[in-house]
């Protein structure tokens, strides 16, 4: 059985835990960086990388190349939306 091949449902679940830990781990690497951990910034930095991966790896699996060309739309709005508002601060 691959990924693909699981219920939907079980994807959304995997996908909710994995962006769990990425939110984690992106806390973990702020503290590092503040040395508010006694985990090292490089520890905590390939582990945020890891957890990357992770929810790539779930969304990858999630979406259809309809979803990905819609995606891709909206968040080059997003990225645009975003500069404007750096930009007017």
């Amino acid at each position: 059985m691959r990924p693909e091949d699981l219920p939907e449902e079980t994807l959304l679940i995997q996908l909710a835990e994995e962006a769990v830990e990425l939110s984690q781990a992106c806390i973990k690497l702020y503290r590092a960086m503040h040395g508010d951990t006694p985990v090292s910034e490089a520890d905590a930095r390939d582990h945020l990388r890891e957890e990357l991966a992770d929810v790539k790896v779930c969304t990858n699996v999630l979406t259809t190349r309809d979803d990905e060309w819609i995606i891709k739309n909206i968040a080059a709005k997003k990225y645009r939306r975003w500069e404007r508002r750096i930009n007017e601060t």
